[in-house]
């Protein structure tokens, strides 16, 4: 993973859902972290770190957040594509994951998805 387009993209989608970039370090940057309500998510490329994400080996496959209302949400799918992010399942978009699931999935150029889920309701 690079970091910088990994900031682009991830640490953009993580500020607009409410993130807040706390902390980056080493020459370049090459890692920082994000602070939500009360977890934070740590990106992080260089030599501590081996190899590229891979989503389908095991381990970790995507993350999900809450993304607010459905027209937030589709917002937010139409602005992610400025930032490095696709599509995915788009012929089933938004109900990919389910008849009474509202939601996108989205992956980017280092192969990370993110599933973005409005609230219930119309």
């Amino acid at each position: 993973m690079d970091y910088r387009r990994a900031k682009d993209s991830l640490g953009w989608l993580l500020e607009r859902l409410g993130y807040r970039l706390r902390d980056e370090w080493g020459a370049g940057p090459h890692g920082g972290s994000w602070r939500g309500a009360g977890e934070y998510i740590v990106l992080e490329a260089g030599p501590a770190v081996a190899g590229p994400h891979r989503r389908l080996d095991s381990g970790l496959n995507h993350l999900a957040f809450h993304a607010g209302t459905r027209a937030q949400l589709d917002e937010l799918v139409l602005a992610a594509g400025e930032h490095g992010w696709e599509l995915m399942f788009a012929e089933e978009h938004p109900f990919a994951g389910g008849a009474g699931h509202y939601a996108a999935y989205l992956h980017n150029s280092d192969g990370f998805e993110i599933e973005l889920v409005a609230d219930s309701g119309p």
